[in-house]
């Protein structure tokens, strides 16, 4: 018997079971119909039937790969994968935009979210911590579209990212000493730049004393602190009740006696609580947002502050009184992500909040005796 003539034998007799297939089940029906199997067949056959009923199907080598970040599908007979280096063909194809509507919506059964005609897109978090969004077609106009960034299982180091080439040396020092010194910085950068890895390695830096509160839209941090708390906001049910926000996790934070609180990104109006925090004693905050350079950070805030109903001159004194350094990450054309700048938040004479470049490159720039300056009031220099 051939293994495509005994996959559909086990998908028959699980059929006809009337019950949800589980991994004991499927383990039973691949012993009834293959009687005896070597014990590296069977465990193949067993893992690939996994695979196609309970979990990613095709995709699954891919999104198990330790060195994947994002697996994309376009169309049926158009999937990428980015391994960190960009983004390349899987070599992946679909028989039918059926197949990828069934994917999705086996994918989707553990969270309870819900993808239909009458709900076109959808956003959800699967339970082994993967992002999944998906748009139906035809508001796809090529096929349902499908975009899975997975969870970094690796934690990095500031040496790790050096020898990777990420950053320089120099950089690693400056991040060691601004959050040894409590700064609260803010990491800003494009999509897949790698915010979020060098948020995480920032956190690992942080005193093992301090109690770190994490707030995130989705769980993706995976902070090695020994004192962490992890929020994560909910989208409504499908009644469109029990929504909790980011703004509401925020407000949370700040009363469970946090030693620095963490907003893995900001994209909204929770921008007006991350300044309240940051401005009522919670020095050493972390969060990202998303920015083209560094100087667009200010503009970028104010966009966000205009959705929290924040005027523009409130915003800017906010965002002097508590926000000290920009971290400003880049990828390159061949799909390496480095720390592109190093910026202080500058206030100017008309109120307005300017960063100014402190390192550049990965060496010292114009206002780098300002970095200086501002890492020893607080009894920290670079080493």
């Amino acid at each position: 018997m051939s293994e495509v003539d005994l996959l559909d034998r086990v998908r028959r007799r699980l059929a006809a079971q009337v019950v949800e297939p589980t991994p004991a089940r499927i383990a039973a029906a691949v012993r009834a119909e293959a009687g005896s199997l070597s014990p590296d067949g069977g465990l193949a056959l067993l893992q690939r039937l996994q695979d196609d009923l309970l979990g990613s199907g095709v995709l699954a080598p891919l999104l198990r790969g330790a060195d994947v970040t994002d697996v994309l599908i376009n169309s049926p007979d158009e999937v990428w994968v980015d391994r960190g280096r960009g983004l390349e063909p899987a070599g992946i194809r679909f028989a039918d935009d059926d197949e990828v509507r069934r994917l999705v919506a086996r994918l989707l059964l553990p969270t309870g979210r819900r993808l239909d005609d009458a709900q076109p897109w959808v956003d959800a978090r699967l339970p082994d911590g993967t992002r999944l969004h998906a748009v139906l077609s035809p508001i796809a106009t090529r096929g349902t579209c499908v975009s899975l960034r997975t969870l970094r299982r690796q934690h990095f180091s500031l040496e790790d990212l050096v020898a990777a080439g990420s950053l320089t040396s120099l950089v690693a020092t400056v991040l060691r000493a601004v959050v040894a010194a409590r700064l609260s910085i803010l990491v800003s950068g494009g999509t897949g730049t790698g915010k979020t890895t060098l948020l995480a390695c920032l956190l690992g830096l942080a005193d093992e004393r301090e109690r770190v509160v994490v707030v995130e839209d989705s769980t993706e941090l995976r902070p090695s602190c020994p004192h962490v708390v992890c929020l994560e906001a909910r989208p409504p049910n499908v009644d469109g009740a029990g929504e909790i926000t980011m703004r509401d996790l925020v407000r949370q934070a700040m009363r469970m006696r946090p030693d620095r609180i963490v907003i893995g990104e900001v994209r909204g109006g929770e921008v007006a609580e991350m300044l309240t925090a940051l401005n009522t004693g919670h020095d050493g905050g972390l969060s990202t947002v998303h920015a083209n350079t560094s100087r667009d950070v200010p503009a970028r805030l104010e966009a966000l502050g205009s959705v929290a109903g924040l005027p523009r001159d409130a915003l800017h004194a906010q965002v002097a009184a508590a926000l000290d350094v920009v971290v400003h990450l880049r990828r390159d054309r061949d799909g390496l992500r480095r720390v592109d700048e190093i910026g202080l938040a500058s206030r100017s004479a008309d109120g307005l909040v300017a960063v100014v470049s402190a390192v550049a490159g990965g060496a010292p720039a114009e206002h780098w005796d300002d970095l200086v300056a501002l890492l020893a009031s607080r009894e920290v220099r670079l080493q």
